[in-house]
Formats: structure tokens, C-alpha cells, sequence
């Protein structure tokens, strides 16, 4: 790196590799990431994807010195990923060096107010899908329903009506196996439509492929403070359009995000007030998990060093860190020049800003091995000086590499061209995106988020469990003299130690989990983080079960005081996909005998509902019924008339009923059905149903969560993992299963 930086300083502090991965960490390699052949077989070690990777992002320096060996650039890459200090996003470990080559995780893509600008949006939509991206629109610039359409002399539908053309063929287009495209859809909170856009995802049946965010202005939460109306501007013809009462809208936001998480929201003022490159254009929309405000056409060139390996005897190795974030800014420079994008116009904007985003992992991590609580005011303080020397460093690296190459080609405009500043490589080179898989990778903490669990359990072969406890705290346990598998059980049951006497108090205090920790804490480390970030955070903010619209409210709130970029909330509970309990599920105690008991007669008259579920096959209509002692039978009937999936569904409904009249427990089998995947899935995050019968074990959920005989308890995870049956964790802005590495995010 020496030759490229020109910086004589460094010295190669790294220890040789020494590739030590962990079980999960071999499983998520080999489903998602090594190559395969023709019939599934895996064709490459975890040693070789690393090398393929190295090699691959390596030759980028060639680009500007065809002659140079880059033999020490691809050890250097080599070495801090099999050191685990630094993972790029997914798809460069998935594609580099492979046919693809498409190297970025998502975009954001114009959509401009006309039928050709819409439906040419949603051709590039399914382009950047197929791809293996996730894409970000803002809706914004689209007129409002029933305004004037001069040349058809007709009346807008609106674009709610269009966000469906989106989610349709998001639908159609499965992404190379790997997973579905995911969306982001905002609008301007001064948006003639935005009522019926906080609204759009009530209806369970439409916009599954979305998250939904809305874009916050300086002056509606003026307006908010003073309990007044703000303006509402149609963006047709940039006029006044009327006028809403600021709480109103603010209380809609707020009660749908309390119900399920969304809206979220992001301050498109604050954004913009770090748009890099405001010649260019005004940044009005987001990538799918809201970490990376983007220009239309951009993309995100994503990469995470892991804090948990900085720390050297009890201090942070501020030597090793600076190496390792100088090496990651050339290695994500690279990959702008590495990637083959999916569209010309993707390729002229990403090359002509080269924004890269330099993020973190195992924060939760560093914390444990410094001995600070995560919740408390020097955690706070560790946020901001780690997270400060990062951006710094990052910079300077920029700058150094920009002596060598160029600064980014819209640099003059930009907010660095001005006399004394110093001319980056890149418009930015800071984010804190989801780390989803590759933080399994690493076997480390996801992001910044505090640990989500101490304990869980882990599904084996043929239905055995596994508790897998984290190594920091099993470690600790061993050496005070408190580990036993029986407490580590006792721990993935309950979920929490915090209130667990037998286990001394400071470790207790040490190993806090997202739920043991206030609302008001997350924020507040958001905010620390966001200090020192040119982009975003992708963060969640987790709240208790019981947790009330005012606290959800005084959030939203605390990060727009903050300076946060935006903030995504998570109610425990909240979700149509959680799964059955934290810990183990109770088998049903000998089943065999509960079968071959004579089962109960059926009366001649029973009540119930029926469910309309949406499935990759059709629609599904699941009709409950239920005695005095509670749920009794199980009818399902396909939308078409036949057809294998209709025979399925109907033998499934007939074994349910015959477990229900021998005594089955209900949650049973919600547990037996719910994350069963098939080639024809149906929807996207906690909305994707994943085959007929996990349709049908959701549907027996929804019936039974109002509070009825046999209820199934809501809890802390995020639904059922589609490949492992695990439970998956809502945290980062993500869901991913910490069983199997299955992410949504990567």
C-alpha cells in the first residue's frame, strides 16, 4: 500500500493468516457465497473465495499503472478478511472474480412524473434486480391522485397506484438464487398523497416487496413543535396544495410504526445538509435499509471493519485500526472500479462521485473486551472517538490515494472545492450499513448494535438443538466459575440474564442485550455514531412489547434533535412473523400417544374465521374453527381450483384437524409449519411468506394472537429462518438468523 498512499509510516502489523471460522460461519459460506457447479456442489474452499476476492479487487490498481505487480495489494486484502478484521458486502464476496461482477448491494433510481419516466423506472427496476441489488425510490416527484393529466385529459391515480407496477415486477424477478430484490419507497411529508402513503402497507396484500419511509422536512417539524399546519406542495407545478395539521400526520406515523414498524422515518433536510455534492443534485431517497442517502443512479460500495479484533491487552490498537482502514479504502476504491454495473447511467454516476462506505462491526464486541456496559455514558464516549479516528483516517487515506489517481471527477461543485481543502479520492467514505451475513463471517457483533442474545438455540440434524453461547461471556463464565450447559439453557429460555442472581452483578451490568436497553440509549448511540459518518446509520431501535405510541413518539424526536439522518423503530410483538418463544420450544410430550388417542367428534356447528393469505401458488383461504375448549379443524382452499398446490393444502388442513381433535398443541404446529420454504415465494421481509404451509402456520398465528384458547406467544425474534426453521433477529434495519447465516440484507 506503501507505494500507492506514498506514506512511508506504515508498517505491516498484521499477523500472517490464520483462517479460523466458526461453524455458522462455514454454513453461510457454503449456501451463499463459495461457487457451485451445475448439480449444487460447492467448488471452492473459504481459503480460495478469500484469494478469488483478494485477486480480483486487486487488479484495480492495473487500471492506473498497467505494469505494477499487485502481488502486495492482494496479500494485504487477503489478509484482513482471513483475519476477520475487514468483510466487504456480500456481493463482492459473492461475485468478485466470478462471471457477474456486479459488486455493489443497492441503488436508488429515479422516478419521474410521466408514464415513460414510471414504467422506464421499473424496466431498470428489474435490471438491478436480476443483478442480485436493492433498490431506493422517492415517490416525491410523482403528482397526486386525481390531479390533471393534460395529455390524456384525465385525472392521476396517484403514486401509491404506481408504487404496485414496482412490487409486481420485484415479484417477478428472482435474484440469481441468492434473494428477492428488496425496496425503499419515501415521499415527502409535504406530499399532497402522504396520508395515503403512511397508510400504503395496512393492507397486507400489496407493497410486500417495500419498506416505506417517510422523508421529514426542518419545517413540518417546525410546525410539529408549535402544534401547527404545515404547506403541502403538489410537484407538479411546485404550488401550494393545501394544508395538514402537522401532529395529525405525525400521530398517523407514529401509531403505524408502533403497529409494525412502518413507516420509518427519515430528515431530508439533515441529508442534504451533507450532500457532498450538491451541484449535482438534491439526495432524496435512500438504499433499502436507509444507511446510504443516495443521488439517483448511485450505489453503495459497502465494507465493515470488525472493532471486537482492535483491541490489544485490555486497550484499542489504534496502530492496527488505522492500518486496517487504510487498506479498506483501497480495496473499496477498487471495487468502484471493479464493478460491472447494471445500467450505463449507474456506471457514469458511481464513477463520477465514488462514494464509498467504510462501516463497523462487533461495536457490542470492543465494549465487552474494554469492560464498559453498553448503556452507559463511556460507551458513549468509545462510540464517538472510535468512530471520529475512523472518519479521520478514512479521509486521509482518500486524500492520499487521490495524489495517485484523481480526486472523484464532480469534485469541482462539491462541497471539498474550496481554497485549503484537501482533494479526497472519494465524495464520502463512511457508513454504517447492516452486516447481516458477514458479521456471521466474522463471528462478531452485527454493526453497533448491542448483543440481541447471550444464549440461543441452534437447529442441528434431525431436529436437535444446540444452545451456542457468546464466546466473550462463555469465556467469563469459565473463568468466575459459573458456566454449566444447564444455565446456558436456563439463559436461551429466558432470553436475559439481567435479572438472573446467580450470575455476579457486573457481569450482568456487562452483558446487557437490546431489549435490557432503554430506547433512549439506542438513539443516543446512533447519534454518537452519526457524529462522525458522511452517510447514515442503519440502526433499529427496539421496544419493549408493552412499549406505548408517546415513548415511540419521544424517540423520533430525540434522534431529530440529535442530528440523526433518520430512525427505525422495532415494537416487540409487532410483527405478523415472529416466531414462537426465545428459547426452545416445548415439544409436545409424546406425541405418538396424543395421536392414538380416539380423537373428538366433530359437532354440528362450530364458528370461526377465515384468513386470506397471499402465496406464491395463488391465493390461499384458511378457514379456523374452534369449540368451547378452543381451535378444533383447519379447511384450506386454493384461489384456482386444482393443481398439486390445492391437493397439498387441502391433506395439510386434514392433518392439522386431526392433531387439533387429538389434543395438539396449537403452537405445535405453528412451530412445525412456519419457515417451510419453497421455490415460489410470496412477498419480502417480515411480510414473505415462504410456501403454502408457512402461509398456513402464520395464518394460525394471526387467529389465535387476539387472545383466544391456545394464543401463541409473540416474542423477541422476527419469524421463522426459511432455511433452518430458526429465529431470526430484527436489528441493523435487517433480519437475519444467526443459526444458519440466512440474511435478507447480507
Amino acid at each position: 500500500m506503501k507505494d500507492l498512499v506514498n506514506n512511508s509510516d506504515f508498517k505491516v502489523i498484521m499477523a500472517e493468516p490464520n483462517i479460523k471460522l466458526a461453524p455458522n460461519a462455514v454454513t453461510v459460506l457454503e449456501k451463499r457465497y463459495l461457487k457451485k457447479n451445475e448439480r449444487g456442489e460447492v467448488m471452492e474452499t473459504p481459503e480460495d473465495l478469500f484469494l478469488r476476492v483478494a485477486g480480483n479487487i486487486a487488479q484495480g490498481d492495473k487500471i492506473y499503472n498497467p505494469e505494477k505487480d499487485t502481488t502486495p495489494i492482494n496479500d494485504q486484502f487477503y489478509r484482513i478478511m482471513t483475519n476477520l478484521d475487514f468483510m466487504p458486502n456480500s456481493p463482492t464476496l459473492m461475485n468478485a472474480g466470478r462471471k457477474l461482477q456486479q459488486l455493489s448491494a443497492c441503488f436508488v433510481l429515479p422516478v419521474d412524473d410521466s408514464m415513460e419516466g414510471i414504467f422506464e423506472s421499473v424496466k431498470n427496476t428489474a435490471i438491478v434486480h436480476k443483478s442480485g441489488g436493492g433498490t431506493g425510490f422517492s415517490f416525491s416527484r410523482l403528482r397526486p391522485k386525481n390531479d390533471y393529466v393534460s395529455s390524456t385529459y384525465g385525472l392521476s391515480s396517484g403514486p401509491v397506484s404506481f408504487m404496485k407496477a414496482f412490487d409486481s415486477a420485484t415479484d417477478a424477478v428472482n435474484q440469481g438464487g441468492f434473494r428477492r430484490g428488496a425496496n425503499m419507497g419515501i415521499m415527502r411529508v409535504d406530499h399532497p398523497d402522504i396520508m395515503e402513503f403512511i397508510d400504503a402497507k395496512k393492507d397486507e396484500k400489496i407493497l410486500n416487496n417495500f419498506n416505506i419511509s417517510v422523508a421529514v422536512t426542518d419545517k413540518f417539524m417546525n410546525a410539529l413543535e408549535k402544534n401547527g399546519k404545515y404547506d403541502l406542495i403538489n410537484p407538479r407545478n411546485k404550488e401550494i396544495a393545501g394544508q395538514f395539521n402537522a401532529r395529525e400526520v405525525f400521530d398517523k406515523i407514529v401509531s403505524n410504526a408502533w403497529e409494525n414498524g412502518e413507516p420509518g422515518i427519515i430528515f431530508l433536510d439533515e441529508i442534504n445538509r451533507y450532500n457532498q455534492t450538491p451541484h449535482i443534485g438534491e439526495i432524496e431517497s435512500t438504499n433499502p435499509c436507509g444507511e446510504q442517502p443516495l443521488l439517483p443512479y448511485e450505489a453503495c460500495n459497502l465494507g465493515s471493519i470488525n472493532l471486537g479484533n482492535m483491541i490489544n491487552e485490555g486497550v484499542i490498537d489504534y496502530d492496527k485500526l488505522k492500518e486496517t482502514i487504510w487498506t479498506a479504502v483501497h480495496f473499496l476504491d477498487n471495487v468502484v472500479d471493479m464493478s460491472k454495473f447494471p445500467l450505463e447511467a449507474i456506471t457514469k454516476m458511481v464513477k463520477d462521485n465514488r462514494k464509498i462506505g467504510l462501516g463497523v462491526m462487533g461495536f457490542a464486541d470492543m465494549l465487552i473486551r474494554l469492560n464498559i456496559p453498553y448503556n452507559a455514558e463511556e460507551a458513549i464516549k468509545t462510540a464517538e472517538e472510535v468512530m471520529g479516528f475512523i472518519q479521520k483516517e478514512s479521509h486521509k487515506a482518500s486524500v492520499e490515494i487521490a495524489k495517485v489517481r484523481g480526486t472523484f471527477p464532480n469534485f469541482k461543485g462539491s462541497v471539498y472545492d474550496r481554497p485549503g481543502s484537501e482533494k479526497p479520492r472519494n465524495a464520502t467514505t463512511t457508513t454504517i450499513a447492516p452486516t447481516g451475513s458477514i458479521s456471521i463471517i466474522a463471528n462478531c457483533s452485527g454493526g453497533i448494535e448491542p448483543l440481541f442474545a447471550i444464549c440461543y438455540w441452534r437447529n442441528v440434524l434431525d431436529g436437535e438443538k444446540l444452545v451456542e453461547v457468546n464466546s466473550y461471556f462463555k469465556e467469563i463464565a469459565k473463568k468466575e466459575g459459573f458456566y454449566s450447559e444447564k444455565l446456558m439453557e436456563k439463559i436461551a429460555e429466558h432470553g436475559t440474564i439481567s435479572d438472573m442472581p446467580e450470575i455476579p452483578e457486573y457481569i450482568r451490568r456487562l452483558f446487557v442485550t437490546a431489549h435490557d436497553i432503554s430506547p433512549e440509549w439506542h438513539v443516543r448511540m446512533q447519534a454518537a455514531f452519526q457524529k462522525h459518518i458522511d452517510n447514515a446509520v442503519s440502526k433499529t431501535v427496539n421496544f419493549s412489547k408493552k412499549a406505548t405510541k408517546e415513548e415511540v413518539a419521544k424517540v423520533y424526536w430525540l434522534a431529530y434533535k440529535t442530528g440523526c439522518k433518520g430512525v427505525t423503530v422495532y415494537r416487540d410483538g409487532s410483527r405478523l412473523g415472529q416466531v414462537l418463544s426465545t428459547g426452545a420450544t416445548d415439544k409436545t410430550k409424546n406425541a405418538v400417544d396424543h395421536l392414538l388417542k380416539i380423537k373428538k367428534k366433530r359437532p354440528k356447528m362450530l364458528t370461526g374465521k377465515t384468513i386470506q393469505m397471499r402465496t406464491g401458488c395463488g391465493i390461499l383461504y384458511i378457514t379456523i374453527n374452534q369449540d368451547e375448549e378452543g381451535v378444533f379443524e383447519l379447511f384450506n382452499t386454493m384461489g384456482k381450483a386444482g393443481g398439486c398446490a390445492a391437493s397439498q393444502s387441502e391433506a395439510i388442513g386434514r392433518l392439522v384437524s386431526l392433531c387439533w381433535r387429538s389434543g395438539i398443541d396449537p403452537k405445535e404446529i405453528v412451530h412445525q409449519l412456519i419457515g417451510i420454504s419453497c421455490h415460489k415465494q410470496y412477498g419480502f421481509g417480515k411480510d414473505k411468506i415462504l410456501s403454502c404451509a408457512d402461509a398456513v402456520a402464520k395464518a394460525i398465528k394471526l387467529f389465535l394472537e387476539p387472545g383466544e384458547r391456545g394464543m401463541v406467544k409473540a416474542t423477541k425474534q422476527c419469524g421463522a429462518c426459511p432455511e433452518c426453521g430458526s429465529s431470526m433477529e430484527y436489528e441493523e434495519g435487517c433480519v437475519k438468523c444467526r443459526s444458519c447465516g440466512y440474511s435478507e440484507c447480507g
